[in-house]
């Protein structure tokens, strides 16, 4: 999920033919650390309060007693100053100087999911955050430190990607419905309740697919994108009809895949379009 906003807002740079490769790296490197960073937290936070004493997906470090809780709430703040560290150069270099305090923002942001003595994730909020954060800042910030401005191009992704990455949560926090609501966790899951969380899921993820639409009176190559389609339609159809919340596991790889290859298409039709037309 980390490279897929990076991808696209440095493609939405380069379609006003100002992409540049040291600060997208840059921004890469925020976004990458960002989202261990996050996990480590998470897992950490989750452990220590006990919610992923029962849990249906993945082996978690702190709840499965794989590592001790300092030793992970420490690879998360280790993970959170390397962010930190290329943020640092990502202004200096783009000298947007404005972003340093969106860069602390986002720190406290991380940690503040499942973190502190009252994380907004257990509040229903995360979503909101995450569609802040892994969609609008990543994309727009990573386009605004190369090219020095935005465009629509830039706006639709960054909405794109966000959706895609409120749908990966959705689908993650939809596995986790029972055991969250034993433990007083309240995401917008749990708010919404079982049948109206998976039809949100598949309303973000067929927003976002349709949103680059707008694109294609500038590029009709943008309609290289929905090779991704039955992809989306597949994570759709699982969320919707399985009773299983074990099968919506792989739905969080398919997500992450489908915002990937989004961007990376984009960017492709980007660079067709501007080499041959």
């Amino acid at each position: 999920m980390a490279a897929a906003p990076v991808i696209a807002g440095t493609a939405a740079a380069q379609w006003m033919a100002a992409a540049r490769l040291g600060p997208a790296v840059l921004a890469l490197l925020v976004a990458l650390f960002l989202q261990i960073g996050v996990n480590y937290a998470n897992d950490y936070s989750d452990g220590v309060r006990g919610t992923d004493d029962d849990r249906v997906g993945p082996l978690r470090l702190t709840g499965s007693g794989a590592a001790s809780p300092r030793e992970v709430k420490t690879a998360a703040f280790v993970c959170f100053g390397l962010a930190a560290l290329a943020g640092i150069a990502l202004v200096v270099v783009s000298q947007q100087w404005w972003l340093a305090a969106v860069g602390v923002l986002a720190i406290l942001a991380a940690w503040g999911y499942t973190g502190g003595k009252k994380p907004y994730g257990y509040m229903g909020l995360g979503d909101l955050f995450v569609f802040i954060f892994f969609g609008l800042v990543a994309t727009l910030g990573t386009t605004i430190t190369q090219a020095g401005r935005l465009n629509l191009e830039s706006w639709v992704l960054a909405i794109s990607t966000g959706l895609f990455a409120c749908a990966l949560l959705m689908a993650n926090n939809v596995r986790d419905i029972p055991g969250d609501r034993a433990v007083g966790k309240k995401t917008l899951a749990v708010r919404l309740g079982d049948p109206k969380a998976r039809l949100t899921f598949t309303t973000e993820l067929f927003v976002g697919m349709v949103l680059p639409l707008l694109l294609v009176p500038h590029n009709p190559w943008v309609l290289l994108i929905y090779a991704v389609t039955p992809l989306a339609i597949g994570a759709a159809m699982t969320v919707l009809r399985t009773t299983d919340r074990r099968e919506l596991i792989p739905v969080l790889k398919q997500c992450g895949f489908i915002n990937l290859g989004v961007t990376v298409l984009y960017a492709i039709a980007v660079l067709v379009h501007q080499y041959l037309g």
